[in-house]
């Protein structure tokens, strides 16, 4: 499945974009929000070292009808809030892609984070492009992992496998230099990773298939 990032500049008309603008040092992560049919309300964190400015900021702000702190501690705030503007949520739940929270947003900029198909991704853009909202695709990339029905421990290897150079061409360590390392035999270090390869690839497979594979149970 695509797997997208994408960084949004808010418009400065949306609260967020204007308010993390005046308080550019600030992280706003939004930890929860749902878009209704003519307003919004989530929950935003505040990482300040001026809590009580941003918060008093957002209670005069036009777009934000309720503001209410729920949680305060020495790095900053969580903050319950009503909004009529939820532009940047409308865009997402038009296209029908998923959004994966929290959003953090610093100076004006949003960091999505997306799985769909690369047709719902390219229906975000063209959602964005109609509001006139400007964005940048970072990184887009098939996420094998999510597929993938890997173990923990599968996972753990095979992703130190492909860091110390296993599957580099040519090999930068061998079966039994990484086996070493790991701290395993020969023989538990190779069927993990060929029963982590085989899900891997069937899945690689299947996602493009349109199909599905028969992939081995998941084992340590």
């Amino acid at each position: 499945m695509p797997h997208a990032e994408v960084t949004v500049t808010l418009p400065p008309a949306v609260w967020i974009g204007a308010v993390s603008r005046e308080y550019p040092e600030a992280t706003f992560r939004v930890l929860s929000a749902v878009p209704r049919e003519e307003d919004g309300f989530g929950l935003v964190e505040v990482r300040t070292e001026t809590p009580d400015a941003v918060l008093e900021w957002m209670r005069e702000a036009p777009g934000l009808t309720a503001v209410e702190a729920i949680r305060r501690d020495p790095e900053g705030l969580v903050v319950q809030f009503e909004t009529t503007e939820p532009l940047l949520l409308a865009s997402v739940q038009a296209s029908g892609v998923p959004l994966s929270l929290p959003v953090e947003i610093r100076d004006g900029r949003a960091h999505l984070e997306l799985t769909a198909s690369r047709d719902r991704i390219a229906a975000l853009g063209e959602a964005f492009d109609d509001l006139g909202v400007t964005y940048s695709l970072d990184r887009l990339y098939e996420s094998v992992e999510a597929a993938a029905p890997l173990t923990e421990k599968q996972r753990e290897v095979l992703l130190e496998a492909l860091e110390r150079g296993y599957y580099d061409t040519p090999r930068t360590t061998t079966l039994s230099d990484l086996a070493d390392e790991l701290g395993m035999a020969n023989s538990t270090l190779s069927e993990i990773l060929h029963r982590a390869e085989e899900a891997v690839v069937k899945s690689f497979v299947a996602d493009r298939l349109d199909t599905d594979l028969d992939v081995a149970p998941p084992d340590s």
